[in-house]
């Protein structure tokens, strides 16, 4: 099951650590932007430094989120070189988060499903963040290609943007936040599709800045894979992630985006060098608050 995968490939590598791939051209170094006349150029160099990023930590890492927006906005050239990207980290052996956020009508769902989960989906992903906050019928597409297809989905739950509290820290009628409700709701949702390590295929997306509804949701959800945004640039640390966690390091995935990807700007160096040793650093910073990582 590709939850047990990525979970296996986690231990293996001893680090818990996501690569987003939220390339904007502006995080190009000037040889590569010196190269961008039009949006084929950009969506080219894009893509040129998405595979020096592989190449450098796919030893390292187990897993690449790709943000479809930073491609959407190339126009046509862009979303070939989201789908090139996909394809190359997959060929380097790493697991491929397509963070699109799709959802609507069931209808409209399942042709979302299709395009990132299908069997001949063009943009082909391991796993696949979704909006659940259309309810039962705009997930259960995204579900059903999962497990047709062995693949998984990562649900916002708890966001790690500032302004998240505004809706998911209200309260209902019955006491639960909406945070807990969305959370209860992607229990139901990934019951009876476990693996053999105990988490299901419908993971949450909870973020690593909001360390005390991450307890929360951890005790509520203690078979859910977490993606855990947030680390770095958006003022998450280690110290304040360690609630997503199960004993044994076990239950999640972190992800860092602009902190490697920009990491030549702050260290020196190329910049797949210095994204690896930023991956290097975070590795340490995480596995110092997790421990070793190991099955329990």
């Amino acid at each position: 099951m590709i939850v047990d995968a990525l979970i296996e490939a986690i231990i293996k590598k001893q680090n818990p650590t996501c690569v987003g791939l939220d390339t904007s051209s502006d995080y190009l170094p000037d040889g590569l932007r010196a190269e961008i006349r039009d949006g084929r150029a950009a969506a080219d160099a894009v893509y040129e430094f998405n595979r020096g990023i592989v190449d450098a930590v796919c030893d390292l890492v187990p897993a690449v989120k790709v943000q479809v927006a930073y491609y959407e906005q190339l126009g046509p050239a862009g979303l070939e070189t989201f789908q090139k990207t996909c394809a190359y980290a997959k060929s380097k052996g790493l697991f491929v988060i397509a963070d699109a956020k799709r959802n609507d009508i069931g209808a409209t769902a399942s042709r979302y499903a299709e395009a990132f989960l299908g069997k001949n989906a063009p943009f082909e992903s391991d796993f696949l963040t979704v909006n659940g906050y259309l309810g039962t019928d705009g997930v259960a597409p995204f579900k059903e290609a999962c497990e047709r297809e062995d693949r998984a989905l990562f649900v916002l739950v708890k966001t790690s943007n500032p302004s998240s509290g505004e809706l998911q820290d209200l309260r209902l009628a019955d006491g639960r936040t909406v945070f807990e409700c969305m959370g209860d709701m992607v229990k139901t949702w990934g019951e009876g599709t476990e693996g053999k390590y105990g988490y299901n295929r419908v993971g949450a997306v909870v973020g690593a800045t909001h360390p005390e509804e991450a307890k929360i949701l951890r005790g509520r959800l203690p078979d859910t894979f977490f993606l855990i945004p947030g680390y770095g640039a958006q003022g998450g640390n280690a110290g304040m992630l360690g609630n997503c966690f199960r004993a044994g390091g076990m239950g999640g995935i972190v992800n860092n985006s602009r902190g490697i990807l920009c990491a030549y700007r702050k260290r020196g160096g190329t910049y797949a060098e210095a994204a690896r040793g930023a991956c290097l650093d975070m590795k340490r910073d995480l596995l110092s608050v997790l421990g070793e990582i190991c099955a329990k």
